[in-house]
């Protein structure tokens, strides 16, 4: 995504995109043997007549079929969707310029959120206010009151160990700034969050205190109905399908997980074979001090492992600021698809429980109750976003980690090629020279 560079295209309001017409996650095609679990199939829609309907969701979100959601993703970087990008989006969100403010009582850093926009949502074309992490955070708990059945971006940590990382280095900072800037493309990428009041706030309000102050005056009320569901309705089993993102989830995060450790301990391995080879390449210089004869090869030899030294810290950097943070990205959005599945339970087992009271009462009902129709509206509703957003997350998943194989595949490559040079660059010094008559 161009990320607010130039000014975006005038086009219409593009809406939320039908989720009648987004396939299943799970689902294949009948005439296709089951492939691997999750993963989506573009051949199941809903016929025309159907999918042209004019929809809205139960909770009351209005639904519009004539237009698709955008494509969001890495890929946009490698310049493979920019062209389609560009003429459908019509919200560009950034984060950059962060600053650090000293007061009496504490110090913390801000960020300058930039929101350039065509949408009739918003009063201007152009925003920019500062905001900082517990804003952003106060921005994902509203959304996660008031969208219940969808999958909310994960925030970056906010705690970090005292003495290990500094919170102010330029490093922390900007690893933080990116992680911010992606979980509000996010938002603006999906096609119902991005419409919701509380990012239309966040995004354009000059003093955010006043709106937190509010509370639960603008929750909605399908955000109201799931937030009180007690949990004591017990679930008698997931539908199949939802099980299977269950288990899904629970793998891919314990191999995402294993992967993380893994890394954290090769880059600590890394830092420490630095600081040997540091100490190793001085030590030809000095013996190149000593040896008059010598003194040309064993300068090579140090220079050559100074050139390594620098193509390692290089390689370690870039394993720690654009490896590990897109891990624990999906660690974390794992995680808060979990939540969402758990949400969806209670209220199916809440449904279940008021079928199972009817029934138990043994009157002739013509109608089912009010109270049981709401209920399984909004089991519905829940099954219909999750299943949605689940689809959406799979195909960025897929675009984020061919992008960051991609390029650690990239970096090691040019790691190697830089020692290679370096070892070759001394192949001539090393070599006996001939005679001279």
């Amino acid at each position: 995504m161009s990320g607010g560079a130039s000014a975006p295209k005038p086009l219409p309001s593009s809406g939320p995109k039908s989720l009648r017409e987004m396939p299943h996650p799970l689902a294949t095609s009948s005439s296709e043997e089951m492939g691997p679990a999750l993963t989506p199939s573009p051949d199941l829609l809903l016929p025309r007549s159907i999918a042209d309907k004019d929809l809205s969701l139960p909770n009351g979100t209005p639904v519009d079929t004539s237009s698709p959601a955008s494509s969001s993703s890495l890929l946009n970087r490698l310049q493979l969707d920019d062209d389609l990008d560009v003429e459908t989006r019509d919200l560009f969100v950034t984060v950059d310029d962060p600053k650090k403010h000293v007061c009496t009582m504490e110090t913390y850093i801000t960020y300058r959120v930039t929101t350039k926009t065509t949408r009739a949502e918003f009063d201007l074309p152009e925003y920019s206010v500062r905001r900082r992490y517990q804003d952003f955070d106060w921005l994902r708990n509203k959304l996660e009151e008031s969208q219940p059945t969808h999958l909310i971006p994960p925030l970056p940590e906010k705690f970090v160990v005292k003495g290990v990382v500094d919170r102010f280095s330029e490093e922390f900072v900007e690893t933080r700034r990116k992680a911010l800037d992606k979980f509000l493309k996010r938002i603006t990428d999906h096609p119902v969050l991005s419409f919701n009041e509380h990012f239309n706030v966040f995004l354009t309000a000059k003093d955010l205190n006043a709106y937190k102050k509010q509370g639960m005056a603008l929750l909605s009320k399908m955000g109201e109905s799931v937030k009180y569901v007690t949990g004591g309705y017990k679930l008698r089993s997931r539908p199949l399908e939802f099980a299977a993102i269950g288990d899904y989830l629970d793998t891919f995060s314990l191999k995402l997980g294993t992967i993380d450790r893994i890394a954290q301990r090769i880059i600590k391995e890394q830092l420490e074979y630095l600081v040997e080879l540091r100490e190793y390449g001085p030590v030809y210089s000095t013996w190149g001090g000593l040896e008059v004869e010598l003194s040309e090869p064993l300068e090579g030899v140090s220079a050559c492992i100074g050139n390594c030294c620098t193509a390692l810290e290089e390689l370690s950097e870039d394993m720690t600021e654009d490896f590990l943070p897109v891990l624990r990205e999906y660690i974390l959005y794992a995680e808060s698809m979990k939540n969402v599945l758990k949400k969806r339970d209670q209220v199916q087992a809440e449904y279940e429980a008021k079928l199972e009271a009817v029934a138990l009462k043994r009157e002739d009902r013509p109608k089912v109750p009010a109270d049981v129709e709401k209920c399984q509206d909004r089991v519905e509703c829940f099954n219909a976003d999750l299943k949605a957003d689940m689809e959406r997350w799979q195909n960025n998943k897929r675009q984020d980690f061919r992008q960051l194989l991609m390029g650690m595949a990239d970096k090691n490559i040019q790691y190697y090629e830089k020692c290679l040079t370096a070892w070759e660059s001394i192949i001539p010094l090393l070599q006996d020279k001939p005679e001279t008559k």
